[in-house]
Order: structure tokens, then C-alpha cells, then sequence
């Protein structure tokens, strides 16, 4: 950083730079806070999650294992579902960071995707089954992608505030201190340049 002229019209700007730099950290130090606040939420949520996923994956999993022996193997007939095109990312933000929400469409148990000639009950509740499965990888998704966007906010708003609490602003306070010692001096030989030539006068 230059140093600026010691002038009174400089301490004034230099004064004003280290109020704006003192109010930017204060910004820069709630947005951390509120960011962490979310992804701490968010943290708690993902744990929460992961349990339901883990044990929804084992009851799916259990579920096509008993269609799989009624039906003598599914493999052709998971072969020939549709893919699924429905999935929709949308983003709110939070603080300037945009957060994902990915949608799908539900799937629907009365209306399944393939036909009821060759098919059982054990199939109709493994279809059921994974399509939780797949809401809750949906929501999974949005949790992680979340808490990553977060944290590295929460890492670059960190940054900035230390670079101003660390280094803007003590060296603002350095120039306003060496400028208003440099006017103060001024003012003093000033005062006794005034003196003198007062003593010579009377």
C-alpha cells in the first residue's frame, strides 16, 4: 500500500478507508456465521440421511432379491424400463452462495412402468422400494453439494476477514497514526513559528 501525502484532506480519506474496512469484516464476519449456521443444519440433516438411506438400500435390495427368486430373474425386464428424465435442479441462495434443490417427479405405485402378465407383487414392492431409494440419493445429492458450497464460502469469507482484521486494517491504523503524528508536529512548529514572530514583533 503507497503512503498517502500527511495532509488533513489524507487522514479524512484514510479514516474513512479504515470505517468501510472495519464494516466489511463485520459483513464478511456474520456472513460466516450465518454460513456455518446453515451447514451445521445441513450436517445434521446428511447424518440423518445416511442412516435412512442404509437401511432403505438393505430393504430394496432384500425386496428384488425375493422378486428375483419369484420371477426367475428380472435382468430383461430392468433392461427395458425408461430412463428417468425427470430430475430438475433449481438453486436458492443463501447469503450470495447458490444452493441446489434437486427435484424429481414421484414415482407412482399405482401406475407402474411395465406390464402385470409376467410380473409379481415381489417385483411391484422392489419397484416401490427403489424408487425411495432414489429420492433419498436425490436428496443425499443436494445435502453434499450443499454443505461443499457452504464450506468453501465459509473458507473464502474466513480469508477475506482475516486479510482485513490481519492487514487492511493495521496498516490503515498505521497511516492514520504516522499522519496525524506528522500534523501534529506541524501544528506545533506552527504554533512556535507564531511565538517567535510574535516575540520579534513586540
Amino acid at each position: 500500500m503507497a503512503n498517502p501525502p500527511l495532509t488533513k484532506g489524507s487522514l479524512i480519506a484514510v479514516k474513512r478507508s479504515r470505517a468501510l474496512a472495519k464494516n466489511g469484516f463485520d459483513l464478511m464476519d456474520k456472513k460466516r456465521h450465518i454460513l456455518i449456521r446453515e451447514m451445521m443444519s445441513l450436517i445434521d440433516r446428511a447424518a440423518a440421511l445416511q442412516d435412512s438411506i442404509d437401511a432403505t438400500f438393505s430393504e430394496a435390495y432384500a425386496a428384488i432379491r425375493r422378486a428375483n427368486i419369484s420371477m426367475g430373474g428380472s435382468a430383461e425386464l430392468a433392461a427395458a424400463m425408461a430412463i428417468d428424465k425427470s430430475v430438475r435442479i433449481r438453486y436458492r441462495s443463501v447469503m450470495g452462495v447458490e444452493l441446489p434443490t434437486v427435484r424429481s417427479a414421484p414415482a407412482d405405485a399405482a401406475a407402474l412402468p411395465y406390464g402385470l402378465t409376467n410380473t409379481t407383487s415381489a417385483l411391484d414392492g422392489a419397484y416401490v422400494k427403489f424408487a425411495r431409494v432414489k429420492a433419498l440419493i436425490l436428496e443425499m445429492a443436494e445435502l453434499e453439494n450443499s454443505i461443499y458450497r457452504l464450506a468453501y464460502s465459509i473458507r473464502k469469507a474466513q480469508k477475506r476477514a482475516n486479510a482485513l482484521h490481519n492487514i487492511v486494517i493495521p496498516g490503515l491504523d498505521s497511516d492514520i497514526a504516522r499522519i496525524s503524528e506528522a500534523l501534529e508536529e506541524k501544528e506545533r512548529e506552527e504554533f512556535v513559528r507564531l511565538k517567535v514572530i510574535k516575540a520579534k514583533n513586540g
